[in-house]
């Protein structure tokens, strides 16, 4: 990709421009309750600041309408993970501050300068190419700082944080704005590692005394500790997800997907439904085939045979479960439970929303409702109602 190239190729159609009339399926966006629940974390933080992940399109969502809404809402500060997605939300947002948390590639400082947003620095090289570009620009650009207490995955380990402290020409040539951990498990607040964590990131703090500080995903803004800092980063339960399993979810439903009957049909006792017979009838049913598949996002793994549930949907008001495999383009449902004549050929039934939640979803699944959420695709018809719709 080019330095001057946008984030989507000029033949991207964005899903809010289809027609619901040619769409087989609806995803409907409330940017109101997305709202609602970034100010419902930011309550539960009180006295830090509440920022708003927003990588892989917003979870899914729609990386501008949901920058928008947030920036109207007053959130101030934003993380994504990749330049490319750092680009697209310039084009939403030019104001607010927005940070990479994947950090600084090989030569791609220029375009952070560019865009205007910081890399969240994880090694040593990334701090010294960042340093040396702002050197040779003549001025200190803002950066973040990534300490690594546990996940293993990217940052410096706390004795590498203090002796690269301790090189002041490796830090002064560009502006420490962050210094920012990751919780492994918060979402299991009983563990160990939440407290060793905390532990080894308060170690670090004091070499960093007078710059914000940020360990808090959605999950860890509920921890006993309330480990909040400076700053917290919410992501899954800006969208709708549950940062507490096991719990009642205090936030609001901000998703629903319904998908369309594209014929109905009653399938003989014995006979099976879908690719490779994995399901078979057990006396008389009725299945409702959708226009839904794993080529929309509706992942593969929720498809349900004679001895593991799978997938549910609703269907005039009645759960009904998914009856064979999932294919590219078609879910099939038993709808046997649903009175005759509640439902015909083109009606919408509904597999997110409606007491199904992207938690159930993915769990139903074998997976998490944040798989489920950024593998939303394309071709759903997207209506985005509330506040900054």
């Amino acid at each position: 990709m080019s330095q001057d190239s946008s984030y989507r190729d000029p033949s991207y159609t964005h899903p809010s421009s289809i027609d619901p009339v040619d769409a087989g399926g609806l995803l409907t966006i409330d940017l109101a309750a997305l709202v609602s629940n970034w100010r419902h974390l930011a309550a539960e933080a009180a006295g830090a600041e509440c920022s708003a992940v927003i990588k892989a399109d917003a979870y899914g969502i729609g990386l501008e309408p949901v920058a928008k809404a947030l920036a109207a809402a007053g959130c101030r500060t934003f993380f994504v993970a990749h330049l490319c997605e750092a680009a697209c939300f310039r084009q939403a947002d030019q104001a607010s501050t927005l940070y990479v948390l994947n950090g600084l590639l090989p030569g791609t400082a220029a375009r952070f300068a560019e865009l205007d947003v910081r890399p969240v620095l994880g090694s040593r090289e990334e701090i010294e190419e960042w340093g040396a570009f702002c050197r040779t620009l003549g001025r200190p650009l803002p950066a973040a700082l990534h300490i690594d207490t546990g996940m293993n995955r990217l940052g410096l380990r706390p004795e590498a944080a203090a002796k690269i402290r301790g090189e002041t020409d490796l830090l002064d040539a560009f502006s420490l704005t962050l210094v920012m951990s990751h919780l492994v498990s918060a979402e299991n607040p009983g563990l160990a590692v939440n407290a060793r964590q905390i532990k080894a990131f308060e170690s670090v703090r004091p070499l960093f005394a007078q710059v914000p500080a940020s360990l808090c995903n959605s999950s860890g803004i509920f921890l006993p500790a309330k480990p909040h800092f400076d700053l917290v980063r919410p992501g899954y339960a800006l969208y709708g997800g549950n940062p507490r399993p096991g719990r009642d979810n205090p936030m609001a439903p901000v998703v629903r997907l319904e998908a369309k009957v594209i014929q109905l049909r009653t399938v003989p006792d014995a006979e099976t439904v879908g690719y490779s017979g994995h399901w078979t009838s057990e006396g008389r049913r009725r299945i409702a085939t959708i226009c839904l598949g794993y080529g929309d996002g509706y992942l593969r793994s929720a498809s349900g045979t004679n001895l593991r549930p799978g997938g549910e949907a609703v269907v005039a008001g009645v759960r009904c479960p998914i009856a064979g495999r999932i294919s590219m383009d078609l879910v099939t449902l038993d709808v046997s439970a649903v009175p005759e004549g509640a439902i015909k050929r083109g009606d919408l039934v509904t597999f997110i929303g409606d007491g199904i939640t992207v938690d159930d979803v993915g769990g139903r699944a074998g997976t998490i409702g944040y798989e489920f959420l950024t593998s939303l695709g394309r071709r759903y018809a997207r209506r985005y109602k509330g506040e900054s719709a």
